[in-house]
């Protein structure tokens, strides 16, 4: 979500699809002109790398229509062991269309979304909890990601979203391996529109 907001938000791209895989990595496929794709994956890569990991990127010019097709592009398929959907498919939702949780803060332009990724449930569970007790926040959703991952999504005003993230991390320290905290301030519209239809 942090990737795919600042990949938005660097050039003018459109994603065609996120996919989880087996290993709790995730690829953003992305489109636009060459420029565009090449400065928004530059911008995902350098926050991605924030977080501690080492992301690979790739652009390919005029993918051949048989690769795009049939290779690139992945169908529906469904996590039993996570109960979701693998494949996330976006299309921008209008406002009425949003997650309720989602809806009421979307026009204001300090409304921001948090993330709290812990390996744990109890220690998600203390972060949700310390959370929404230190600010004036609303949790959003809580994704499980395999491997004992599990993340954590509030929405509020930026101020509150940081207060509240700050909280939440600091609990998780004593409980669990806290694995990233970020708050996005004016989250793009795909990243709002894969927040879970269930949020």
């Amino acid at each position: 979500m942090v990737a795919l907001d600042a990949m938005e938000k660097a050039a003018e791209v459109s994603l065609v699809q996120a996919e989880l895989n087996d290993f709790l990595g995730t690829v953003i496929k992305i489109r636009g002109n060459v420029d565009a794709v090449q400065a928004a994956l530059e911008a995902g890569h350098a926050i991605a790398k924030t977080f501690g990991v080492s992301p690979q990127i790739s652009l390919i010019s005029r993918p051949e229509k048989s690769a795009y097709d049939k290779g690139i592009l992945s169908r529906q398929e469904r996590s039993p062991l996570l109960e979701q959907n693998v494949v996330l498919e976006s299309s921008p939702r209008s406002p009425s269309s949003l997650p309720e949780q989602a809806k009421p803060m979307t026009d204001s332009p300090s409304y921001a979304l948090g993330f709290i990724e812990t390996q744990g449930f109890t220690a998600v569970f203390e972060a949700i909890d310390s959370a929404c007790k230190a600010a004036n926040v609303d949790v959003v959703a809580k994704e499980k990601l395999g491997g004992g991952y599990i993340t954590v999504v509030i929405k509020g005003d930026v101020a509150a979203v940081n207060a509240a993230v700050q909280a939440g991390q600091a609990r998780v320290g004593a409980l669990g391996k806290l694995i990233a905290a970020h708050v996005i301030a004016r989250p793009s519209a795909n990243v709002l529109a894969l927040l879970p239809p269930s949020a």
